[in-house]
């Protein structure tokens, strides 16, 4: 795709200063920018790169102003890292951008569709399935019976979205990944034997809610698994059945949340940290990557370690984990010279 400068800065709504004509195929880094490529400056670590890059345009904060000539167009916005995400999320659409049905597609006589849709070829949709206007739903994707997606969905390559899961609007369901398969429910009988509890609930996404690659999302046994507005998911990470996350949390990779946990909104979980069932954590919680959380958590709290400590606490704790040897080497040479004096 190829775009002028007058175009790109129509959609930031910034000023041009130089060639509004001169147009750009490609994105760059201002370093290793060349001819034809659009980049950006946010950083005043890399000004120096503005005075050589190739670029032919850049994007820049308002309040650039070049202390050398320059070869190159400007764009001069607001806040010039925030425009260009914004762009890059402009080009991705763009590129991404499908409509109507490949072949072969598999779909179900009472499946209803709205506007502009894509289905990709070998996609599977069930029975009483409901999609909205503006859903792509790439090749190999399989949606079960009596799901509802909403408008402005994205479900990617060889995700999986079991039967009865509710998907709401501009959610992002990256290749992979499976939303509503059972949860991890046995009970074992008097023999020991562990006999399968059924899985009836579903799981709902509310608006604007990503799934990582690979990240698996339990239905409920009864009720619903809910993920609510604007949470995000990295790859690989293990919701199980009853968890409910609130607003605007993030997860990343490698983390599992076990059974019928509630965390709160606005929180933030690093990596590989492991979460206990049936517990509750507050809002706007700080988890550290690793950690093992086995308690309830209060609104606000910043947790490290395994199990994890208060933030602050583990920190003051490593000084002395780390001095550990030292500390012991010092005790025992002090009982040494307690038994010496004793002797003497």
């Amino acid at each position: 795709m190829v775009f002028t400068a007058g175009q790109i800065a129509d959609i930031l709504e910034g000023e041009v200063e130089g060639n509004s004509e001169i147009t750009v195929h490609k994105l760059a880094k201002i370093e290793e920018g060349d001819k034809g490529s659009l980049t950006f400056l946010a950083n005043p670590k890399y000004t120096s790169h503005i005075y050589t890059t190739k670029a032919s345009v850049i994007i820049v904060n308002k309040d650039f102003s070049p202390n050398q000539d320059l070869e190159t167009t400007l764009i001069k916005v607001n806040n010039a890292y925030e425009s260009f995400s914004k762009l890059l999320e402009y080009y991705n659409q763009a590129k991404n951008m499908k409509s109507g049905i490949e072949n072969p597609v598999f779909m179900a006589e009472n499946v209803t569709y709205g506007e502009n849709i894509f289905l990709g070829a070998f996609s599977y949709i069930g029975e009483n399935v409901s999609i909205g206007e503006n859903v792509t739903i790439y090749p190999n994707a399989y949606i079960g019976d009596n799901v509802t997606i909403d408008d402005n969905v994205t479900i990617h390559t060889g995700a999986k979205i079991y039967s009865e899961t509710v998907v709401g609007k501009n959610c992002v369901i990256q290749s992979g990944a499976i939303v509503g398969s059972d949860g991890f429910g046995f009970v074992p009988d008097k023999k020991g034997i562990y006999n399968k509890i059924p899985q009836i609930g579903n799981v709902i996404l509310e608006d604007d809610v990503d799934v990582g690659a690979g990240t698996t999302i339990d239905r409920a046994t009864m009720g619903s698994t809910i993920l609510r507005k604007g949470v995000k998911l990295d790859n690989q990470i293990q919701i199980a059945h009853n968890v409910e996350i609130g607003e605007h949390t993030v997860i990343a990779a490698q983390t599992g949340i076990a059974g019928s946990t509630k965390i709160g909104k606005r929180c933030m979980i690093g990596g590989q940290v492991g979460i206990v069932g049936h517990i509750t954590i507050g809002d706007n919680v700080r988890i550290q990557a690793q950690s093992g959380i086995g308690r309830n958590i209060k609104d606000g709290e910043i947790l490290q370690g395994s199990p994890a400590l208060n933030y602050g606490d583990y920190n003051k704790s490593y000084v002395h984990f780390k001095n550990l040897p030292k500390i012991v080497n010092n005790i025992n040479k002090l009982e040494k010279k307690s038994i010496s004096g004793d002797k003497n």
